[in-house]
């Protein structure tokens, strides 16, 4: 006799094959006044750590209004509906943490661009 303890089909889950560098539409379930809805979220996976133990988990991040959002999603959650993988890449690291200091340097050289431009604009209008 087989005893679940979980509501997710945790076979299912093993057999993901998503790895560091692809990109995922991650659904999860989200409860409000009652109501189940289903809210996507889609990024890079930056992690995946142990493995496919019961505690597995995976780390996700995208840029929302030029901010980075990143979350960590355990893989068997029963509040992730489904997991797809929309694009994938080849990467040479197990780890791509180093993927946030590089979006924050494309970030302070924007400003650093946006900071020149202003200066210019005020020594024309003196002129």
């Amino acid at each position: 006799m087989k005893k679940i303890y979980s509501s997710v089909n945790i076979e299912e889950r093993q057999k993901l094959d998503f790895r560091t560098g692809d990109t995922v539409r991650v659904q999860q379930k989200i409860q409000e006044k009652g109501k189940t809805r289903l809210q996507a979220f889609e990024g890079l996976v930056l992690a995946r750590k142990h493995g496919l133990e019961p505690g597995a988990t995976f780390t996700v991040r995208r840029m929302a209004s030029g901010v980075g959002v990143e979350r960590i999603y355990p893989l068997y959650s029963p509040n992730i509906d489904k997991i797809e993988v929309v694009k994938r890449s080849a990467v040479r690291r197990a780890k791509l943490y180093h993927i946030r200091d590089k979006a924050a340097k494309d970030i302070r050289r924007q400003m650093r661009n946006v900071r020149m431009a202003k200066e210019v604009e005020a020594t024309e209008v003196v002129e």
